[in-house]
């Protein structure tokens, strides 16, 4: 198995045409670039927005959802929320503004439901980008399918996450 990253799984973002859907099944994620947000947040110092906003991925996100692409996630998380957790729900507000719609999950609900325990991307509803991580939480990147039986299960395992999840703005009440 091959895995793409940098540029390469970057561009995927670039070149979807309708809709992006991410199912986020971990309780933690180490990405570099969030050390800094992370540490001030738990530190309690309030959620770093300008640093976000200036955030390639930020951008690149909110330049698809302009250009009409719809962005979708279901975020399942352990309850009671554990640090990370909720240091990213903290921080969707600034994606929500940027066009992506995120939903939350109960992990045991998700357990329930029968979804996977990988993360993974959705685009076009033909190509599944399967996420893989170290045992550290880092993104070691993604593997690339196609095949239509695949694409068929991520896709009836999206219906069904976004059918049973609770919108951002009812979650937070």
């Amino acid at each position: 198995m091959t895995l793409i990253t940098g540029s390469d799984f970057n561009a995927l973002f670039a070149e979807f045409k309708r809709s992006a859907f991410r199912l986020e099944g971990r309780d933690r994620y180490y990405a570099p670039d969030e050390r800094e947000r992370l540490r001030k947040f738990l530190a309690g110092e309030g959620y770093d927005v300008a640093s976000r906003l200036a955030a390639p991925w930020w951008q690149m996100i909110r330049d698809a959802t302009e250009g009409g692409k719809r962005v979708q996630r279901v975020r399942v998380v352990t309850e009671p929320l554990g640090d990370y957790s909720r240091y990213a729900l903290a921080g969707a507000r600034i994606n929500i503004d940027g066009g992506e719609d995120i939903r939350y999950m109960a992990r045991d609900k998700a357990v329930s439901l029968g979804l996977p325990e990988h993360d993974y991307w959705l685009f076009d509803e033909r190509l599944v980008a399967r996420l893989h991580f170290d045992d550290h939480e880092a993104f070691l990147g993604a593997d690339l399918v196609e095949d239509p039986d695949v694409v068929k299960q991520h896709l009836q395992w999206q219906a069904t996450a976004w059918q049973h999840a609770t919108p951002y703005d009812d979650y937070i009440r």
